[in-house]
């Protein structure tokens, strides 16, 4: 994974050496994602520049990927699981001139339509591709938006793309985040949405079942597919069921070499494991007793609350939201990057998106029947680029670490969300992810496989929220949090945590589109339209905290 930052719609007139320079130095900002190279390419009618973040063939592969006769040039954040696969069914000859796995987007595009050859993509991406022959270019961002992705115009009306808001803040007044599983094509000039499953619709996957036995190997070939490295990497290991399932299936395949078919001794075959927390946190524990039972090398770092006080600012900056959430969960993972990278690891698969998939929130247990149910899983989805997605990959890219998320592979989602939401369904003695829990019976200790939901922000020890909040009242008055709206009239926080994120984030970003990107600032499963629906009491919560409504799972048991 690395970052991308381009420039289209150049002309004749325009300083093309002047506009490469810019290019280079808005790109800098970003150098953070892709420390091992730099690639510039300049056309007549474009700019693309790239940092990278050597994964798959690091002795090659540098960016932008060139096609052998020299028109068109890709830049790309991102891995293609299936790249393997792809190039084995092209029907048109292609001379690939690197070993990286994203040149099978270059051979895609020549022979097929952009809708159609990037449903057939399975990975994580969002890039830029210039064909100098037809001077076009397209804009992709995968489907659901695990990699990062901004644009906007100068005031040239230039359009401009980058993996971070960092570098067009200061350039475009109209930034905003490119949507997940669309594609901008330049010969259309339309944005398209390409990625739209049947499964979307509940009268779609109303009645289907799904096996515990499909469920976990489905499981299992995207953890599996997703162990694609050619650098040394490990697993985040917080001690809850999501991250001990990407752990203990990881374990099962860590010691063969995924490229060459499992024929081979993997170049680094014991799995490492790394947590973090304050002192005494439930996720240090729980972690220590998933680690020793699937038997990785395990890390468990702790930290301080004034270092993670001191940390927040860069935090802020580097994670580009005020959201509340997002800001108490990435502290920790951010400092936790920084101890990953100190220890030589480039890579780490973590447990995102199974919350969403499978009703993990407390507040599922109050959805009134199945269809409701999985409306609210679409749309929390449909969501994740704004949190978790985006916590999980600036907080690590911080520090040059990628992190890659099984749960979201777009064949697991495939056959996860086929299932009937009546399945998934929590509540009347039955706990959240029971669906998922039964599916991996055998794989992991009976107290971590059955350990109740505890949001990352309250895992790592509740001192750190508690303290937030503490720090955050004695720094906002409450006149101040009283003309939150003058202030703030995006989105205005609500409380005197949101408050001070809020004040911090706008140092770093004072425009109003980039406060427009944040969408409401204050991630609180609760305060979802069907939550509230589904509980009136929902639309007065002002935490996100999983303990603040420990008492609607408490309840419905």
């Amino acid at each position: 994974m690395c970052s991308i930052f381009g420039i289209f719609g150049l002309q004749a007139g325009d300083d093309k050496a002047g506009l490469r320079r810019l290019a280079l130095d808005l790109s800098q900002r970003q150098r953070h994602r892709g420390p091992d190279w730099s690639g510039v390419f300049v056309d007549d009618g474009a700019i693309l520049v790239h940092e990278r973040l050597a994964i798959v063939d690091p002795a090659g592969g540098s960016q932008p990927l060139r096609s052998g006769d020299g028109q068109l040039a890709l830049a790309v954040n991102g891995e293609i699981y299936n790249h393997r696969e792809l190039k084995k069914e092209l029907k048109q000859a292609y001379e690939f001139q690197t070993g990286s796995d994203c040149e099978v987007i270059n051979a895609l595009f020549r022979e097929d339509t952009p809708a159609s050859f990037l449903n057939r993509l399975n990975g994580i991406f969002a890039f830029a591709l210039w064909d100098a022959a037809s001077q076009r270019f397209l804009i992709a961002r995968d489907p659901i938006g695990v990699c990062p992705l901004y644009w906007g115009h100068d005031r040239e009306g230039r359009l401009c793309v980058a993996s971070e808001m960092k570098a067009l803040a200061d350039t475009c007044a109209d930034v905003a985040q490119f949507p997940p599983g669309h594609y901008y094509d330049s010969a259309t000039s339309a944005l398209v949405k390409y990625y739209d499953k049947p499964w979307r619709d509940y009268d779609a996957v109303e009645g289907v079942q799904v096996g515990p036995q499909e469920l976990r190997e489905a499981f299992e070939r995207a953890v599996h597919r997703q162990l694609m490295t050619d650098v040394p990497y490990g697993v985040l290991l917080s001690g809850g069921l999501d991250s001990s399932l990407v752990a203990a299936v990881a374990a099962r395949f860590a010691r063969k070499r995924v490229e060459d078919d499992d024929t081979s001794e993997a170049w680094w075959p014991r799995l490492h494991s790394f947590a973090i927390g304050l002192k005494g946190s439930p996720d240090l524990a729980a972690a220590e007793i998933a680690a020793k039972s699937l038997g990785t090398v395990h890390h468990g770092f702790e930290y301080t609350f004034d270092e993670g006080l001191d940390a927040l600012p860069e935090v802020i900056r580097h994670i580009e939201t005020y959201d509340v959430t997002t800001i108490r969960a990435s502290t920790p993972m951010y400092l936790l990057a920084r101890r990953i990278k100190a220890m030589g690891v480039k890579m780490v698969l973590s447990g995102e998106g199974s919350d969403e998939i499978f009703g993990g929130y407390l507040y599922f247990h109050k959805a009134p029947n199945a269809r409701e149910f999985h409306e609210e899983l679409v749309r929390k989805l449909d969501a994740l680029y704004s949190y978790d997605c985006l916590r999980a990959n600036k907080s690590m890219m911080a520090w040059g670490v990628e992190p890659r998320v099984p749960f979201l592979d777009v064949e697991f989602l495939d056959v996860a969300m086929k299932m009937d939401a009546q399945a998934k369904m929590a509540g009347k003695g039955r706990i959240e992810k029971a669906v998922l829990r039964e599916a991996f019976e055998g794989y992991l200790p009976e107290g971590i496989l059955w350990r109740q939901k505890e949001q990352f922000s309250d895992g790592v020890g509740y001192g750190w929220i508690d303290g937030l909040k503490a720090h955050a009242e004695a720094l906002v008055s409450d006149r101040e949090l009283a003309a939150a709206d003058k202030r703030f009239p995006v989105n205005p926080p609500l409380t005197k945590e949101a408050y001070f994120y809020r004040s911090v984030f706008e140092r770093f970003y004072p425009s109003p589109a980039c406060a427009e990107t944040v969408p409401g600032g204050k991630s609180i499963a609760c305060s979802s339209p069907a939550a509230i629906a589904w509980d009136a009491s929902f639309a007065a919560a002002a935490d996100p905290s999983g303990r603040a409504i420990a008492g609607v799972h408490n309840a419905a048991l």
